[in-house]
């Protein structure tokens, strides 16, 4: 039998024909267009920018006159912020601060703007804007970023020296050493020298502080998830031994509850019931020496003068209160190298003409360590506040307001 050659050339060219051109990127599903492109662009923005608009109103978020941020929420910052927003009443007054503002041993009717309103008989009208942890350099971050809402406003702010006892509390030391707050603190510039984060975490703290729907992120997992992110909170272990892991089979959105927390009304830590609410030599601590860090080498101060430059360039009109640090815990000869930096800062003060006031140092009992009063510690504070002359003019006086 005969078989006839056959044309492979020919049957080449047409199985070359019968296959599909070779597209490049032809492996994805979806190819846009430049409109198309557009108009993704655009629906994603709507969802970054409008979500945490949404948040807020479906969200319930309860305050009152003695609201002061939860401590479990101190890194909250979206939170802050949205905080401050609610502050509608044009008289109010806003006291800003560290610890010694937010009352680290007091409950929320233990602190100082508690104790203002009742002295001037107007509750309500000082407004507790302490976050605990914070130092000057992370309340500039605080307020360069998050604190938008303060413009134009009257503002208490306190200055605490503690941040200047040592190296190591100015963020000076060459040592790395971990501290609160550290998204709040220069990424860049200036330089840190005790902050060793990468480039990673610090870019990213860059990010949180320009991009809402971060810290509206950060906001979920402080909120809801522990501070943890979902994946983490689901791994989080319960720290016995052996660990157990309560949240791997839960449902992780049913812990949004579309409600902020709350502190516990019953603080074990806080009030004139917790065991840390007591004298500072209650446990046999004496007088001690502070490694004072001069004014013009302190990260800390700088800090402090250009926040108080930005309040003032947001049209604020700031009072500064400068202490009263416990000077009973210093020692006798170390107590004029105190003395200096306080009449240092009240010289920089008055030169670019801020308000100041310098209450007296209270009774020794009324401390519980270097800067932070108790309950009635606060409330003395407050008296002789109200009784300052400087003070009642500032009070009385009209805002100077920009």
């Amino acid at each position: 039998m005969r078989v006839e050659p056959t044309d492979t050339t020919s049957a080449a060219r047409s199985h070359a024909k019968a296959r599909p051109a070779v597209v490049p990127f032809g492996a994805n599903a979806v190819r846009l267009s430049a409109w198309q492109w557009v108009v993704a662009f655009v629906i994603l923005w709507g969802i970054v920018a409008g979500i945490p608009r949404l948040w807020k109103i479906v969200e319930r978020f309860d305050t009152g006159p003695d609201y002061r941020l939860p401590y479990a929420l101190s890194t909250d910052y979206w939170l802050y912020q949205r905080r401050l927003r609610q502050i509608t009443d044009p008289a109010a007054i806003v006291v800003l601060g560290d610890s010694v503002v937010w009352g680290e041993y007091v409950l929320p009717d233990g602190t100082l703007s508690h104790f203002l309103d009742r002295e001037t008989d107007r509750r309500g009208r000082f407004v507790n804007g302490g976050v605990n942890g914070l130092f000057p350099l992370a309340l500039e971050g605080l307020v360069h970023y998050f604190d938008g809402p303060l413009r134009h406003r009257r503002i208490i702010l306190h200055c605490n020296l503690l941040w200047l006892t040592s190296p190591k509390a100015d963020l000076s030391t060459e040592k790395e050493e971990p501290f609160n707050h550290a998204r709040l603190v220069p990424q860049f510039f200036p330089r840190v020298p005790c902050y060793r984060a990468d480039a990673n975490e610090r870019l990213s703290a860059v990010v949180e502080r320009e991009v809402p729907f971060i810290a509206w992120v950060n906001h979920l997992q402080c909120a809801y998830f522990g501070q943890h992110s979902i994946l983490g909170w689901t791994l989080a272990d319960d720290g016995r031994d052996p660990p157990q892991y309560p949240n791997c089979y839960r449902f992780p959105l049913a812990q949004i509850t579309f409600r902020v927390p709350t502190a516990p009304s019953e603080d074990p830590q806080r009030g004139p019931h917790s065991p840390r609410h007591k004298p500072w030599f209650a446990d046999g601590n004496r007088p001690t020496h502070f490694d004072w860090v001069p004014l013009d080498t302190s990260l800390q101060w700088r800090a402090f003068q250009r926040l108080v430059n930005l309040l003032r360039q947001r049209g604020d009109d700031v009072l500064v209160v400068l202490g009263p640090f416990n000077e009973h815990m210093i020692a006798e000869d170390n107590r004029p190298a105190y003395r200096q930096l306080n009449d240092g800062v009240r010289s920089w003060l008055v030169q670019h003409h801020v308000s100041c006031v310098t209450p007296e140092t209270l009774p020794s009992a009324l401390y519980a360590d270097a800067s932070h009063p108790l309950t009635d510690g606060y409330a003395l504070l407050a008296r002789r506040l109200v009784e300052d002359a400087q003070f009642r003019e500032w009070l009385a006086g009209p805002a100077r307001l920009k």
